[in-house]
């Protein structure tokens, strides 16, 4: 019962950290590089415990973020849930790459996140294509290694000890 208990404080506090990540402000210059860090954890736990990270929760955590960020109410949420089912529906493969190869798969939804966003924002305002919103993608690929590793590492230190 207590590894159940610390396998859910370590998945909630992945997501509590993510917002943080999210809120925590940056220069102008860098602004444009921020990852979508809620969409690495999405992706890491829908990789590694899709019964924690199913679309439902990550409607869910998309509308909190949406919320928290003041953007338009459910484009995180459909962005998340779009991710969550790519990542899902692939994920017999996905698990077993290895990582540089991983990290290209991340890179490459998150520029179908960026896509999605895209169309989202057109539909609302005129949303100009801009060389920053390469950006993002690639910084939240160069660190999916290091996110991976890092939730990994406590993700099994919850899990129960076998005899």
């Amino acid at each position: 019962m207590k590894h159940v208990r610390l396998a859910g404080i370590t998945f909630w506090s992945s997501i509590v950290l993510a917002y943080v990540l999210t809120l925590m402000p940056l220069p102008d210059a860098l602004r444009a590089a921020k990852p979508f860090w809620l969409a690495l954890v999405v992706i890491y736990w829908s990789l590694e415990s899709p019964e924690r990270m199913g679309l439902g929760r990550a409607f869910a955590l998309g509308l909190v973020g949406d919320l928290l960020t003041g953007s338009l109410l459910g484009e995180q949420a459909l962005r998340l849930v779009v991710l969550a089912f790519i990542v899902l529906r692939l994920r017999s493969r996905m698990r077993f790459f290895p990582m540089p190869q991983q990290a290209l798969a991340v890179l490459a939804l998150l520029f179908n996140d960026r896509v999605v966003m895209l169309m989202i924002r057109s539909f609302v305002e005129s949303a100009p294509i801009e060389l920053a919103h390469v950006l993002g993608p690639l910084v939240g690929a160069l660190l999916w290694p290091w996110v991976f590793l890092l939730l990994d590492g406590l993700r099994l230190r919850a899990r129960p000890k076998e005899a």
